[in-house]
């Protein structure tokens, strides 16, 4: 953005505008491009990259991961539900890279994913009405449900079988099966899937990793437990 995009949007007196962002890009948290631009700098990444390094959570999940990708040979996800969305904490390349939209630290609306589906079925009924009641049902493939109807109806089914598909919902070749994960008291609510192009990952195959991803979940909510647990 420009300075003027800014100063429009910011409601704060030119000059102290220019202090505050002139201050941030001495300390490299911005930059300034050749066409007076405010990028994101260098050093707000690195920061970004230590909060990702220290997650906790994501810690844990980790090597639950990378076994669920060695067991499957394909991509594997770690998602948190934040409001409407999810939000991929890490990301384990499959052998045969696929372009996705997935990458770590992107979010994706909750109602056309996996791992978000998966989270939101761990949702009370209260909770789960007042999230579908903010969605918006775009359409990003023919496959996206366009309905809180439907939405229910899928998360009903997932509860039953305790794992949630994407049947290219959010992305034309890209499917998915994933499995929710809580913390005690539900204070976070998150998702870990296996994805692959549609071309390689039939409905059988999705089955068939099914328990795989539902025991990693069960294994990432253990570890959970004993690592974040209340200290005795």
């Amino acid at each position: 953005m420009r300075f003027t995009d800014i100063l429009s949007l910011s409601d704060q007196p030119r000059g102290t505008l220019h202090r505050q962002l002139s201050h941030l890009v001495e300390e490299g948290l911005l930059e300034v491009d050749r066409d007076g631009r405010y990028l994101i700098g260098i050093r707000l990444l690195k920061l970004a990259s230590r909060s990702w390094a220290r997650n906790e959570f994501r810690a844990i999940a980790e090597p639950h991961l990378r076994r669920l990708q060695e067991l499957t040979g394909e991509t594997v996800h770690l998602g948190v539900l934040r409001g409407s969305e999810v939000i991929y904490l890490d990301k384990v390349e499959g052998r045969q890279s696929v372009r996705m939209y997935s990458q770590i630290g992107n979010a994706s609306p909750a109602y056309c994913t996996g791992v978000g589906k998966a989270a939101l079925s761990a949702l009370d009924d209260a909770e789960l009405a007042e999230r579908i009641a903010g969605f918006e049902f775009r359409p990003y493939t023919e496959h996206t449900l366009r309905s809180a109807a439907e939405l229910l109806a899928d998360i009903l089914d997932i509860r039953a079988r305790g794992y949630a598909f994407d049947r290219e919902e959010h992305e034309s070749g890209i499917c998915c099966v994933a499995a929710p994960i809580r913390s005690d008291g539900d204070h976070m609510l998150a998702g870990v899937s296996v994805t692959g192009p549609a071309y390689r990952v039939t409905s059988g195959k999705l089955q068939e990793w099914a328990p795989l991803v539902l025991a990693a979940a069960d294994s990432i909510m253990t570890d959970m437990r004993n690592r974040m647990g209340p200290k005795r």
